[in-house]
């Protein structure tokens, strides 16, 4: 990685995930709104199931604002943690005579280097996701909708922000097998496409060509492993979507006494016509919320419970289109990061290798 600076993997790195959120975003949403548990209350018409397309597409951009911000130092961290790591490992892996690369295979240094950088990632931009999915969701044509959709989301993260990092364990579970499907696929078919270049003589070894090579490398491999990865995807849509849910309740309720007021009040300030009613109900509520935020449930018992509802294919619900924005995705994302290194360290007169991964 000569003539490569820490800076220009994060400017490189940034720049792709704001070109990325900015236009494959719409598709993003209209993926989370497929998946989500009230799509049929929500999007289609009825007992009739036609699908109200004036709802489903209106307000595609909605929680672009968070995932922009938290995925500029997400990525840069990736790229970051990415690069760094693989080269540790690769100077740590021992050699030997028959192995002058490392007895270790190269495959397996770059996914421990990727899935470590994953992990890293993840723990910036799981608020973003949880927010982003939430806000995706809101109903833009309800009478709040003078108020935008990120605010109206993280106002149900006030009284318990920690569940903003609900849904890391899935979201990490759903990007570690995604990488581990995705680079060792991606090198093949780039290495295939630059060999079959070199024989036909058309190689140019222009910045157009690598940006080219890459996108469209890092775009069939996307769109196999976001396939392949659908169901994990599900079910991290459904634990994000009903973070916001379960937000308020980790507020315990509790009862004081409202000098303004004959009887008491909740701390959400409700009143009752009566003391002991109030005792009652307040009881009721506190018994009810704590079984709800005790009572969680393990991605496991979330996938069973999408199986009992739609059966198998509930699991692949917006496998297609995930394809698809995937494709566009990992093609922008990792071409415009390729060319965005090279041309950076081409400004100082430098050159790197071209061989990201």
């Amino acid at each position: 990685m000569s003539g490569n600076a820490s800076s220009d993997i994060l400017v490189a790195g940034a720049l792709a995930a704001f070109t990325v959120d900015l236009l494959v975003y719409p598709l993003d949403t209209l993926k989370t709104r497929i998946q989500s548990p009230k799509y049929a209350q929500l999007y289609t018409n009825g007992a009739a199931g036609a699908v109200n397309q004036a709802k489903l597409f209106r307000g595609l951009y909605q929680g672009v604002g968070s995932v922009i911000i938290a995925t500029l130092p997400s990525s840069g961290a990736f790229f970051t943690t990415y690069e760094h790591t693989k080269a540790l490992l690769t100077r740590l892996n021992p050699t030997s005579a028959s192995q002058p690369q490392g007895i270790i295979p190269t495959p397996i240094v770059h996914a421990v280097a990727s899935s470590t950088a994953e992990l890293v990632s993840c723990a910036i931009l799981t608020p973003a996701e949880v927010i982003k999915q939430n806000a995706q969701m809101v109903n833009a044509s309800s009478s709040s909708s003078s108020t935008n959709a990120t605010l109206q989301t993280l106002a149900k993260f006030r009284a318990h922000p920690s569940a903003l990092w609900r849904g890391y364990t899935a979201l990490s579970g759903r990007n570690l097998p995604f990488t581990a499907l995705q680079f060792p696929l991606f090198e093949r078919i780039k290495t295939g496409i630059r060999g079959y270049r070199d024989r036909k003589g058309k190689t140019t070894g222009t910045l157009l060509e690598t940006g080219l090579i890459t996108a469209l490398s890092a775009g069939t491999a996307g769109s196999v492993a976001a396939v392949v990865t659908t169901p994990i995807d599900v079910v991290k849509t459904r634990i994000m979507l009903s973070a916001a849910d379960d937000a308020p309740r980790g507020k315990k309720a509790k009862l004081s006494v409202n000098a303004n007021s004959e009887g008491l009040v909740d701390a959400f300030g409700k009143s009752a016509e009566g003391p002991k009613e109030t005792i009652r109900g307040t009881v009721q509520s506190i018994a009810q919320g704590s079984s709800r935020a005790n009572g969680r449930k393990s991605a496991w018992a979330i996938g069973k419970e999408i199986m009992a509802e739609n059966g198998v294919k509930g699991l692949w619900r917006g496998g297609a289109l995930r394809g698809v924005w995937t494709m566009l995705g990992s093609g922008l994302y990792l071409g415009t990061y390729e060319c965005g290194r090279i041309w950076l360290a081409s400004r100082r007169g430098e050159s790197v290798d071209d061989d990201l991964f």
